[in-house]
Order: C-alpha cells, then structure tokens, then sequence
C-alpha cells in the first residue's frame, strides 16, 4: 500500500514553483530596471516608458519577496504533524475543481513558457 505524503510534506514539495516564480519575476525586474538605464528620460516618451519600468520592477521587485517568504514558509512546514481530514469534503467536487485549475495552469504556464523562452533567446543573442 503506498503512504502519501503529509499535508506538510506536500507543501514543502510544492514550495520549489514559488521559489522558481520568485526567481523568475526577480529577473524580470531586474532586466526592467537595467533597461530603464537606457532609455532617454529627456525625452516625453522616455520619461513615459522609464516611469512605466520603474513601477513594473518595483512591482515585480515586491511579489519576488512575497513569493520568495511564502515558499520558505511552505517549505518550513515539512514536519507539520498529520491531522485528520474529514474525506467526504476532499472527495467534494469544489476541491477537485480547484486542483484540476491548478493543475491546467501549470500545463497553462508550461506552454507559456516554452513559447516565450525561444523568442527570448533569440532576444538575448542578438545583444
């Protein structure tokens, strides 16, 4: 008979996509803000992009924290002691529809990501 894990232990096994999403979207706003460097705030639409890339990587800056600190607290709940569940309510369709959208959302992010990383990399040789 196979032994699922903990509540616990589920969550510390899912804390690696908010780390790997803070990375991400620490990367982001770093890029953004060296960007901003670029850009000639001399100019009306300079000022106007370089406005909407410092509001974006300060955006961006304060999610990576927020994801960061929730996956190291999901990631510290690794030995939370097992507690009963009532089974009819996890056998309840609202809990399976709500995993069944994460679970699309991640193939969503996959895809996502597979289409955008060969752009990029095209982006990144050309500099």
């Amino acid at each position: 008979m196979e032994t699922l894990p903990s509540c616990g232990q589920g969550l510390a096994e899912h804390s690696a996509l908010p780390a790997k999403l803070a990375d991400l979207i620490g990367a982001l706003a770093e890029t953004l803000s060296i960007h901003m460097r670029a850009v000639d705030a001399t100019d009306k639409s300079g000022r106007l992009e370089h406005a909407a890339y410092k509001s974006l990587s300060s955006a961006f800056r304060e999610a990576a924290v927020r994801l960061q600190t929730a996956s190291k607290q999901m990631a510290g709940y690794r030995e939370l002691p097992p507690a009963p569940h009532e089974m009819a309510a996890m056998k309840a369709p609202e809990p399976r529809a709500a995993f069944e959208r994460f679970v699309r959302t991640e193939e969503d992010l996959l895809a996502l990501l597979q289409r955008t990383v060969d752009r990029d990399r095209s982006m990144l040789a050309s500099m």
